[in-house]
Order: C-alpha cells, then structure tokens, then sequence
C-alpha cells in the first residue's frame, strides 16, 4: 500500500447505514425468514452447517446458472460467493452436468475404482508434480488422513499449524483459528486454544500454532518442540492464508518453511482445498513455486459435488502402499464426483480459463483499489486468480494477530449488507473473499465494483 492518510469513519453513520441496509435485505428476503421459521423444526439452528448460518435468518437459494443464483424470494444476484469458492467452474456448467448425466445412467456407485479416477489422479499428477494420490469426501478429510500419513511416516505425534488458519473440522485442526487479540500470545509461544466445545484438550495440546510470514517464528519454535522430545510430524499450513480475506505470503517465507520443514524431516502439507484449481491450474504450488511434501484438495475439485484429494510423494505414501495407514473411505473415488472431475480438468479449468480469471481479478483489484483512493478508506484490494478481497484494515494485514489488530469488522459487515442489497451474492462473515468462475464477465464485476463505490461515497459523504 502506498503511505497515505486514511479518512477517520463516522461510527455513528456506520451504524446508521447498517441498520438501514439490513432492514431493506430483511424485507427483500421474507421468503428466506418463513422458511427458515420451517428448517429450524427440524434442522438445527435452520442450518445444514454452522458456517451457513445468520441472524436473523440465512439467505435460502433455489438455483444458479453460470455466475447468477436465484433465492426463494426469486432475488437474482451475481454470486461471487460460489460455495465457499468451491464453483470456480460456475454453476451447472453444460460439461459438467453432461459428465454427471450420463454417469449416472451407468450406475452412481460401487465402492470400487473407475477409470475416470485413474484419469483424474493422472492429470493431477501432471498439474502438481507429485506422483501419489489417494480420494477422500471432503476437505476436512483430506487433512485428517494427511495427519494421520505424516505421523505414520515420521513416529512423531505433534503437529504445527498456522494460528488463525482453518483446516477443516476434525479435533487436531480445530486449534488457534477464531480468537480474541489478548488471548493470541508471543509470536513465539502461541496459545493451543481449541475453536468451539467439544475438543479434548489433549488434542488441542498435540497441536502447536505458529505465526504466518515469520519463518524465524516458526524455527524457533519448532527447535524447542525438538529439545522438549517432541519433534513435529508435519507442518500443516495454505500457502496463501484464505480465511483472513486473503493474506498472501511475503517473498521468500514459503522457501524458507520448505528449508525449515527439510532440515528437520518434518512433512510439509499445503492445505490446497480453497486454492486448488483455484489460483492456478497446480494450485498454490504452482503459483508460488514451492513444492511441499503433500497436498490436500477438495471444494473445487469436484465441480459442485463432494469429493478431495490427497498428493504426495512416493516416500510420504510408502505408509499407505505398505498397509501401515489404512487411509479408506465408502464413498471415496465415488464415480459421480470423479466424472465431474475429469470433465472440469479436461474441458473447463483449462489455461485458457486461468487467463480469464487472471483477467477479471486484475479488473476487480484495480476497480476496488480506486474507489478506496478516490474516497481515501482505510484498506486495500488484494486478489490472486479466482479469489479476492477488499481489507478494511489501514495496515497491511500479514497474519492473524495483524488482522485481529486492524481489520474494521463493522465496515465488512455493511460492505456484505451493501452487496446483496444490490445484487451481489457474498459470502457472509468478516473473513471472507469473493470468488470468481470461468462465467463471470467483465459486466459481472463492474456491478460488484458499483456497489462498493456506492458504501463508499454513503460512508465518506
């Protein structure tokens, strides 16, 4: 960001705006609140997952095509929220939904290999580098057996984890993701704190949290983990942290966890599963140039529907081939998601559509970083690829307890209000990006650019 002097916000007309933008999306969305009224008698909280629910209701859709979805108040909106990103290929895209047709006229499942899971793993071999790969059902999955791999590999039993990041829902990830700033700790001793009820503490104790882009943190750490007999087994991290909105990595911290996690036979995993055939077509690894030990994929992989991936090298998998690691699953290598899979790596996420992403993510950035220049606001757009973000932060946010410090969590809550209000599906929280797909347009992100002008000039009037 270049030094500059951001405008101080008006609290009150923050609040203001907030509650005016939230009682228009409440009147627009009346279909949603009675339907939500009918989920919670039998869903929990109305919800098929915490991460959907809202106050004072979720939004319910019906149907999306290309970059529209349709709620069941029949409200079309551009979604840039495309399923936690997991629909880079947009929704119900004519080779996908010719691959899954036709499967499913030829049976829906086996629990035994096809071919399509052959072309699959062979093509993901070619776009990440790594010869081995195994198929799991989700993207809490793929970093359980991951874990579970690298532990079976190395004799050790601790991980290290980025503080702040999410993995998944199983109890060994579920450590030091959402909490307050005062409770984070030094950079070099970071609190093992469990995300939510229900997690042993001895799980949360075999889990060591470290900063993001600080290298020297994470060896210090890691050499009194050693000399406490308590060598880690992997360090388990994204690439690009992707739930902060987006902190990308500072030149030269990837190389240097690579080095780091080399010198002392810990097993890198890269959790690809919102990067994955997201940023590039091998996924941060080939964006970032930094291959790791292993990769775990999933969201969109499975062009809408339930599937991930493990990757890995011959040495990580020796585990699984040998039988010491019974890494299995019912539904894995299930044919539907795995012809889904190969159709949206052979004919849709091809480079071609890389380049169009490319594309309207430079168009967004750009657009967004000049409605935060002209009307001075404390933040900056930062995107790579398919995914994107406005911070609303005056400094640059770089890890966790930087975007704790800094973010302006009332200003992302309007900004959400103000998108759907005006056409454009997000994803709700004060942690998230938008999403692109190969059927966004130009058009598409001009609207989404209009709308934030729009909570611009009304906030700095």
């Amino acid at each position: 960001m270049s030094p500059r002097t951001p405008v101080t916000l008006d609290r009150a007309r923050i609040a203001e705006l907030t509650a005016r933008e939230a009682a228009r999306l409440d009147e627009r969305t009346q279909a949603s609140g009675a339907m939500y009224e009918r989920a919670r008698q039998t869903l929990s909280g109305g919800v098929a997952s915490s991460y959907q629910a809202r106050d004072p209701w979720p939004i319910y859709l019906d149907r999306g095509v290309g970059s529209h979805v349709w709620d069941v108040d029949g409200n079309e909106m551009i979604d840039f929220h495309n399923g936690f990103g997991s629909m880079v290929q947009g929704h119900a895209h004519p080779a996908i939904t010719k691959a899954v047709t036709e499967r499913i006229a030829q049976g829906t499942h086996f629990a035994a290999p096809t071919e399509d899971g052959i072309v699959v793993a062979e093509e993901l071999k070619r776009r990440w580098g790594l010869p081995r790969w195994r198929y799991v059902n989700s993207g809490s999955e793929a970093t359980m057996d991951a874990i579970r791999i690298a532990r079976a590999l190395t004799g050790r039993d601790t991980i290290v984890k980025i503080f702040g990041s999410y993995h998944g829902h199983h109890d060994y990830v579920m450590v030091s993701i959402g909490v307050p700033y005062g409770e984070i700790g030094d950079p070099d001793n970071l609190a093992s704190l469990p995300y939510g009820a229900g997690i042993p503490r001895s799980s949360v104790d075999m889990t060591v949290p470290v900063p993001f882009n600080d290298a020297g943190a994470m060896e210090r750490r890691i050499e009194a983990l050693v000399a406490q007999g308590r060598a880690p087994a992997a360090v388990i991290m994204e690439a690009a942290m992707m739930n902060l909105g987006i902190v990308l990595p500072e030149p030269g911290y990837l190389e240097a966890v690579r080095e780091i996690t080399r010198k002392h036979g810990i097993v890198l995993i890269f959790d690809e599963v919102k990067t994955g055939l997201c940023i590039a077509a091998g996924g941060a690894t080939e964006r970032f140039g930094v291959v790791p030990d292993m990769v775990t994929l999933a969201k969109a992989l499975g062009g809408g529907l339930p599937m991930g991936a493990i990757g890995g090298t011959e040495e990580v998998f020796s585990v699984v081939e040998d039988g010491s690691v019974y890494q299995v699953g019912t539904y894995n290598g299930n044919p539907l998601g795995m012809a889904a899979a190969r159709a949206s790596m052979e004919q849709v996420l091809t480079p071609e559509a890389y380049a169009h992403l490319d594309a309207l993510n430079d168009h967004l950035v750009s657009g967004c970083q000049a409605v935060i220049d002209e009307h001075n606001l404390p933040g900056y757009a930062v995107g790579v690829a398919s995914k994107g973000c406005v911070t609303f932060a005056p400094e640059k946010i770089t890890d966790y307890a930087s975007f704790k410090r800094f973010q302006d969590g009332e200003l992302a809550d309007l900004a959400w209000l103000y998108n759907m209000n005006r056409g454009v599906f997000m994803t709700p929280g004060r942690e998230e990006e938008w999403t692109l797909s190969v059927a966004h347009t130009v058009a598409d992100c001009d609207v989404f650019i209009e709308a934030f002008a729009q909570l611009a000039a009304d906030i700095v009037r």
